[in-house]
């Protein structure tokens, strides 16, 4: 069973009762397609053996996401998503008090990225539906069967925590997991310096001028994509910018004919792009 919490005093409740326990198991259903920044739908969490749904869209998460933060530990499976968006809403950062069980999963030999259904059969034997991973988690009314598979994710997943702890501290394994998902927690942290972010576009074969063009413009790509919300590739893809200082255009006309460049950005931003081309 499971309540859905979309009133502000519902969720009061629920704040209170996360001061009587230290751990918590957590999920969230987000959409991320045409901006930069996950939106959350749902966020799941399995307080001793009682689940709730949060509502993303209507609900203040401050103060629950605060309680996180002050855990002794949260638990996820495959946390990297979770975590990025913990991040953003929250903004707060690193999140240090983790344990993964995908992590602890890859730790006891059963291979890397093992997800969540599996892992639950592996272990503990239980089967869950996987059928609502591409729902749309911002639309109102959920159906029951979104809310029932975002009540799986956290349901078995503190009895699946507990039987992995017990395998990793019979292998003495235990401490290196929890250093490991606070070393992922902290990379998820990070962020690359703007100067640096080209490095990850340019390569040997581009010339001074070339690498100099292409940081200035991830620097400017950067700062439009965070101020519109929008994914780097809505205004320029890694392809598009190689094109583009390869090419060097001099007018309008001329980006227009870049590789992968939008007509909107050409109108938009066209003298931007050019002059920082320079």
């Amino acid at each position: 069973m499971f309540q859905f919490i979309q009133q502000q005093q519902d969720l009061a409740v629920l704040l209170t009762q996360m001061e009587q326990c230290s751990t918590y198991a957590l999920d969230t259903e987000f959409i991320k397609v045409d901006t930069l920044y996950p939106k959350l739908g749902v966020c799941q969490i399995n307080l001793n053996g009682q689940v709730s749904l949060l509502d993303g869209t209507a609900l203040d998460l401050a103060h629950f996401w605060q309680k996180i933060f002050d855990a002794q530990q949260n638990i996820f499976h495959a946390c990297g998503e979770d975590i990025d968006l913990i991040y953003h809403y929250a903004d707060q950062k690193p999140l240090g008090n983790v344990f993964d069980t995908q992590v602890a999963m890859a730790f006891l030999g059963h291979g890397l990225q093992v997800s969540y259904q599996n892992a639950l059969k592996t272990r503990l034997n239980i089967d869950i539906e996987k059928d609502q991973t591409r729902s749309d988690w911002l639309a109102r009314p959920l159906t029951q069967e979104q809310m029932s598979y975002a009540a799986n994710d956290v349901l078995y997943l503190t009895k699946l925590a507990d039987a992995l702890k017990n395998d990793l501290k019979v292998k003495g394994l235990y401490q290196y997991v929890l250093e490991d998902c606070q070393n992922l927690t902290k990379e998820i942290a990070l962020e690359t310096p703007l100067a640096a972010l080209y490095t990850d576009i340019g390569n040997y074969r581009h010339s001074r001028r070339e690498l100099m063009q292409l940081q200035q413009l991830s620097i400017w790509r950067e700062q439009i994509t965070k101020a519109l919300n929008q994914p780097r590739s809505f205004i320029l893809k890694n392809a598009t910018m190689i094109d583009l200082v390869e090419k060097n255009p001099r007018n309008h006309f001329q980006l227009a004919q870049v590789k992968g460049i939008r007509p909107n950005i050409v109108r938009e931003h066209g003298k931007t792009i050019l002059d920082l081309s320079e």
